[in-house]
């Protein structure tokens, strides 16, 4: 049975008339009457009694009636509802963040955006870069913020980008490299503490050590940490120095920051989504929302 055929039958028992009915659906007669005689010859049964004085329904299409007529109104409340999900943004958006983004970015972009959509919530999910990519890539989130490129099953598009400096505890020591210099090989020779394996700061340290001239492999490493927080912690401690994102270091206003004017790196941020997946209209509208909001405020 399709639903066009169940229609057409209700449409007629309804009115008592083919012609109406025809006329209702904004088709021809003859239509409906292949709509009726096509359900009954499928179910065996005479549905419609057609005399010359009325159009009627038989017993058996009274029965069929009554279950016609709920689903074509579970036709319509469903059709009402996906036009609601479509148009009228709500619910819950699943997104994963580093910690950068995650700290210092994302939360920006979801004021602004409530402010227009405020029946949108965020599930908001810290992670480090891999685990965002990850997330994405299994649809545990619908949308990823990180600092680094997703695989090949993940769409990456740039929102915006950040400086990336090295940072020290505040101690005299400290402080003459800031005011006086120190060449690279020495601060090289000063112990780091860095992000763990798998994270975008920490695969954009080695990179800004690399923009140095000095081996990764090759620094004395005094801690590794699972977030920015604890690297800024131990910084802070005098366990050793870091790099680290200028976003992440303007807020600890006790970490020094070590200008060295030959190396300028600037870290690129993305937004992922997973290919050939059908986002949700919220999930696609911040999407859009997200992916233009620092080019939209840089130009004001």
């Amino acid at each position: 049975m399709e639903l066009r055929q169940l229609e057409a039958f209700s449409r007629v028992v309804e009115t008592g008339s083919f012609s109406r009915a025809a006329e209702l659906l904004r088709v021809s007669q003859p239509t409906i009457s292949v709509h009726v005689t096509a359900l009954e010859r499928e179910l065996g049964l005479t549905l419609i009694a057609r005399t010359t004085r009325e159009v009627g329904p038989t017993e058996a299409g009274r029965i069929l009636f009554e279950y016609a007529r709920q689903m074509l109104d579970l036709r319509q409340k469903a059709k009402e509802e996906l036009y609601r999900f479509a148009t009228e943004l709500s619910g819950t958006v699943a997104v994963a963040a580093s910690s950068i983004p995650g700290r210092y970015f994302l939360p920006r972009i979801i004021t602004a955006f409530q402010k227009r959509y405020p029946d949108v919530k965020f599930d908001l999910r810290m992670t480090d870069s891999a685990g965002a990519v990850e997330q994405v890539t299994d649809r545990e989130a619908e949308l990823g913020f990180c600092g680094t490129l997703s695989d090949g099953k993940c769409i990456a598009r740039e929102f915006t980008d950040d400086n990336l400096v090295m940072v020290a505890p505040n101690m005299p020591r400290y402080r003459a490299y800031q005011h006086e210099g120190a060449s690279l090989r020495r601060i090289a020779s000063e112990p780091f503490v860095v992000r763990e394996v798998g994270s975008g700061t920490r695969r954009e340290t080695e990179l800004f050590l690399r923009a140095m001239g000095v081996d990764p492999a090759g620094i004395r490493i005094a801690a590794e940490a699972s977030s920015n927080e604890e690297v800024e912690r131990l910084v802070e401690e005098g366990v050793g120095i870091a790099v680290l994102s200028k976003s992440a270091a303007a807020e600890r206003g006790n970490l020094l920051v070590i200008e060295l004017p030959a190396v300028k790196i600037r870290r690129k941020l993305y937004i992922l989504r997973r290919k050939n997946s059908i986002l949700s209209p919220s999930a696609q509208v911040f999407y859009r929302f997200a992916e233009q909001f620092y080019h939209r405020n840089s130009e004001q």
